[in-house]
């Protein structure tokens, strides 16, 4: 599989999509068909199947010439962080309220130290 690097930039309502290696532009409205859009491109010019053709976007650049790209990646990192955090509360709020519960302190007051509903302690302490 080969990877080619792409630039994107808009232009008017168009995203213009440059592949520098085969020096070829194209370009799609929207942001979701940029890579489907560069793959067929480079296809079609080096006579080579998509399926082999890998493409990473290295810029998507705004007429002022602000790159989109890096706040939008550092976001989805963000997010990914966060469900990481999430997962990692879910499992030590699990065992906190299995060791409460099995030392017999009641559903209620387990709840109200993890701040949560009773209801979410019987589902933690029952999965």
């Amino acid at each position: 599989m080969r990877d080619y690097k792409i630039e994107v930039h808009r232009d008017g309502r168009w995203w213009m999509i440059v592949v520098p290696e085969i020096d070829q532009v194209t370009q799609t409205r929207r942001i979701s068909e940029i890579e489907d859009m560069a793959r067929s491109l480079i296809a079609i010019s080096t006579d080579a199947s998509i399926s082999d053709i890998a493409v990473h976007v290295t810029s998507i650049k705004l007429p002022n010439g602000d790159d989109i790209l890096g706040p939008a990646e550092e976001i989805q990192e963000r997010r990914r962080q966060a469900h990481r955090l999430e997962a990692t509360a879910t499992d030590a709020a699990r065992a906190y309220a299995l060791k409460l519960t099995s030392a017999g302190i009641p559903v209620r007051d387990a709840a109200t130290l993890l701040q949560v509903s009773p209801q979410r302690i019987s589902q933690l302490t029952n999965a």
